[in-house]
């Protein structure tokens, strides 16, 4: 059965649609494309309609990968749609539990520490939009560990 994980930082310009691009590019590479379904949304439509930012789509493109994708808001819809929905820090986990229409929906929401490997010294994706190329970097990096990590995990039948 097809899980459905959707990624979630707040705008969707850098670090959940990195996450929804790394996640489906392990997917691929697993040749496990039909495992998952992976969208990601923003907690905010400020960017609604625009493509990634342009250093991470540059970042992207140095590390191999291809960022496409077009900003969107989390709808309540998405609590329905999506088995997993992945907050990048507090923020957004804590924004994500306000908008939950239910109980059930609330148990769907994980943090993207969750999936760090043991040692990693953050406990959230820091959001690069206002730091330098080392931003971006990181964020990538963190994102890589977790993704690889969140397959596995539902490779194993968790959701």
């Amino acid at each position: 059965m097809m899980t459905k994980v959707l990624f979630v930082c707040l705008g969707n310009i850098c670090r959940s649609p990195m996450a929804e691009c790394v996640f489906n590019t392990i997917l691929e590479r697993n040749n496990a494309e039909t495992l998952c379904k992976v969208d990601s949304a923003g907690i905010l439509a400020y960017h609604q309609g625009e493509q990634p930012d342009r250093r991470m789509r540059e970042m992207a493109k140095s590390r191999g990968y291809t960022l496409i994708h077009e900003s969107r808001p989390v709808k309540t819809q998405d609590f329905f749609d999506f088995d997993i929905i992945i907050g990048m820090d507090e923020s957004n986990i804590e924004d994500l539990k306000d908008r939950a229409p239910s109980v059930e929906a609330m148990d769907k929401i994980h943090r993207i520490s969750e999936f760090f490997s043991p040692g990693t010294p953050y406990d959230h994706i820091p959001d690069p939009y206002y730091g330098g190329t080392e931003g971006f970097n990181t964020t990538v990096n963190l994102l890589e560990d977790a993704c690889e990590n969140l397959y596995e995990w539902i490779a194993k039948g968790n959701k």
